[in-house]
Order: structure tokens, then C-alpha cells, then sequence
């Protein structure tokens, strides 16, 4: 698991991930922003395919581990095996688990142990921060 910037396999200026990411994509995935609930389209898409790094293309979570949890963004309870790196956040007072992108750091969301069966955890992602893939 990358442990720093310079570990990750796609490193970037922060002026080169300016200019390939929506001024929105880049407050989250770059500054650790939050989109506002409900905002994303892909909180509701269930079609089959991969929902994939808006940074970088790797392919993080299947349609077949999505689920509505009610609570705006995207959720799943599993990623692709390998396709993410944690980390601690103790922003806003609290302890939770930050979710990156394996390959490119970008913040992705965080994840929770409320989710249903089989893995019990909730990958809360921030719609903005992945793209949907059809297929």
C-alpha cells in the first residue's frame, strides 16, 4: 500500500491535475473535498459495468457491490481487490477511515463498518471522484 505522494505508480503537479480534472474532481480528489449529497448522478446509476478513478481509469468498484444506502453518495460494500489504499482522517474532530485510489492517491471517500452482507463495511464515494463505465 502507498504510504506517500511519491509512492503512487501516476504522480502529477498539483497545475498538471488542474488541467485534467473538472475544477470539482479536483477539490476531491486532490484537496480531500466532500461533494453534497445527493448531487451525483451515480448515486442512482445501477446499470451494470465498473465505476472506475476519475484521475486515473483504474477500475475500483463492480456494479454487483453497489447498493443505496440513503445517504446521497455512491456506496458499495466491497472495492476490486487491490484497486484502493486507506488511511486514517481525523478531520472535523473525528477518526475515520480515508479511502484513496491505489494507483493515483486520489481521495475517494471513506469507508464504514454499517454496510450490509457480506462485508458488513460501507464504501461511502464521493460521485465525483469516479466514473461509470457501462458493460
Amino acid at each position: 500500500m502507498a504510504t506517500s505522494k511519491s509512492d503512487f505508480e501516476i504522480t502529477k503537479t498539483e497545475k498538471e491535475w488542474r488541467e485534467t480534472l473538472t475544477p470539482e474532481a479536483f477539490d476531491v480528489l486532490r484537496k480531500h473535498g466532500t461533494e453534497r449529497a445527493f448531487t451525483s448522478a451515480l448515486d442512482k446509476e445501477y446499470g451494470k459495468g465498473t465505476f472506475v478513478c476519475s484521475g486515473c481509469d483504474l477500475p475500483l468498484f463492480s456494479s454487483e457491490t453497489k447498493y443505496n444506502s440513503g445517504t446521497g453518495w455512491p456506496s458499495f460494500y466491497a472495492p476490486i481487490e487491490g484497486a484502493i489504499a486507506t488511511s486514517i482522517d481525523r478531520a472535523f474532530f473525528m477518526t475515520r477511515t480515508e479511502v484513496h485510489c491505489s494507483r493515483c492517491g486520489g481521495h475517494l471517500g471513506h469507508v464504514f463498518n454499517d454496510g450490509p452482507a457480506p462485508t458488513g463495511e460501507r464504501y461511502c464515494m464521493n460521485g465525483v471522484s469516479l466514473k461509470f463505465i457501462p458493460g
